[in-house]
């Protein structure tokens, strides 16, 4: 009887062993997707240690699996490396918030079935399986933590240690910002229409008024879909302004925000363009806010793209994301 529950109990390590290597392969190819998505030098060498790490994790827990007689699955690498590439495409139809919880979500799995394979090893006195179970929990919880500060900064409005790709950044709905204007102008002419028809006595007269406006806001779109990037949403600020839009008004400018498209009075650092890097990275560092912090961010990465700084503006988020999770530094 003794000897049949020490085989049970040894399957049991097996299957976890066998699922743990399935994930942590999937986990290393993830890893190594999102390299390309690093918004900073350190994020990104960052991401190529913990793809690293994963990947002698995998030959930890092959090694770990022959030991106690299991015979380790010679598709899980094929399988781990397919997980990823279909987690990588799919996800692409999806904002980077559902990309990274997904990812998050991949990361708990591993924890707790490290957890678990903790236990089983405690009970079947196998100690190095044990110290490996440990290691694994050590190298999940950082990862945890580490993505769910990411998810924090995305929640702060970024700039997110991960950028997201171009498909993300339309399914997120950063297109709605820019196309805001636009929208505001159309409705502008359709509800003042709409009224005109309703109107009775005054429809010839207001309906010239709308239509002498109509053709001035066609106007205004046909020069800002044909200006430049930045004027077309320094246009669309004004005309919002203009209108008494606060709100598209506010959409216009972070959208420009977001593009780096602001000049240099508008940031909140003063002589920020004076600034050497060392002073450039004091200031940031004093900087309390994230949106604060964004701006400046675009604008660096837009204009001079000194990656000391842009590495300082990330860490000065990241701290404010750890206090927003309760995260220690």
């Amino acid at each position: 009887m003794e000897l049949f529950f020490v085989m049970t109990d040894n399957n049991k390590i097996i299957n976890q062993l066998r699922a743990l290597v399935l994930l942590t392969q999937t986990e290393e190819q993830v890893a190594r997707t999102r390299i390309s998505q690093a918004r900073t030098d350190a994020v990104r060498r960052e991401l190529t240690q913990n793809a690293d790490n994963a990947a002698a994790r995998s030959l930890e827990i092959t090694e770990a699996l022959r030991s106690i007689g299991g015979v380790p699955d010679v598709l899980t690498p094929a399988i781990g490396r397919l997980s990823a590439a279909l987690k990588a495409t799919f996800e692409q139809a999806s904002p980077i918030e559902e990309a990274l919880l997904t990812d998050l979500q991949l990361e708990h799995q591993l924890l707790d079935r490290a957890t678990y394979l903790k236990v089983l090893a405690d009970q079947a006195k196998l100690t190095k399986v044990r110290s490996l179970a440990e290691k694994l929990i050590t190298a999940h919880q950082a990862t945890v933590e580490w993505l769910t500060v990411v998810l924090a900064e995305e929640a702060l409005g970024g700039p997110a240690a991960l950028v997201a790709t171009p498909v993300q950044k339309v399914a997120g709905g950063v297109a709605k910002a820019v196309n805001a204007p636009v929208r505001f102008w159309a409705n502008t002419v359709n509800n003042a229409v709409d009224t005109v028809k309703h109107a009775g006595e005054e429809t010839s007269d207001r309906l010239a008024a709308v239509t002498d406006r109509a053709a001035a806001l066609s106007e205004a779109v046909r020069e800002s879909l044909t200006a430049g990037r930045s004027a077309t949403l320094k246009r669309a600020e004004q005309e919002a302004v203009r209108e008494g839009n606060k709100d598209v008004a506010k959409a216009a400018k972070s959208a420009r925000e977001e593009l780096g498209d602001v000049s240099a009075d508008e940031l909140p650092i003063k002589n920020y363009d004076s600034l050497g890097v060392n002073d450039a990275v004091k200031a940031i560092k004093g900087l309390t806010t994230a949106h604060d912090i964004r701006v400046v961010m675009h604008y660096e990465e837009a204009n001079k793209n000194r990656s000391n700084v842009a590495n300082a503006a990330q860490t000065t988020l990241a701290g404010l994301a750890k206090e927003a999770v309760g995260v220690d530094s």
